[in-house]
């Protein structure tokens, strides 16, 4: 039972990184991952899983630059 709360926590968690992530791009249009993750302080993990539970819903669109990767939504 433990671990099914804790997943839920961890998922909350997620969601909730995934909608920072969301606003933020809204705001400020395409940026590189590497300034949004800095920009938001979010943790490693947090912020890749929130990016992926928005590329999930197709929500975003990526592009590979020179030395980085940038973001903005779709």
């Amino acid at each position: 039972m433990a671990k099914t709360k804790e997943f839920k926590g961890i998922q909350e968690q997620i969601i909730e990184s995934a909608g920072q992530i969301y606003n933020y791009l809204n705001t400020k249009g395409e940026v590189s991952i590497n300034k949004m993750k800095k920009d938001l302080s979010l943790s490693e993990n947090f912020a890749e899983m929130g990016l992926g539970w928005l590329s999930r819903e197709d929500k975003l669109e990526y592009t590979q630059k020179a030395k980085s990767v940038t973001v903005k939504l779709r």
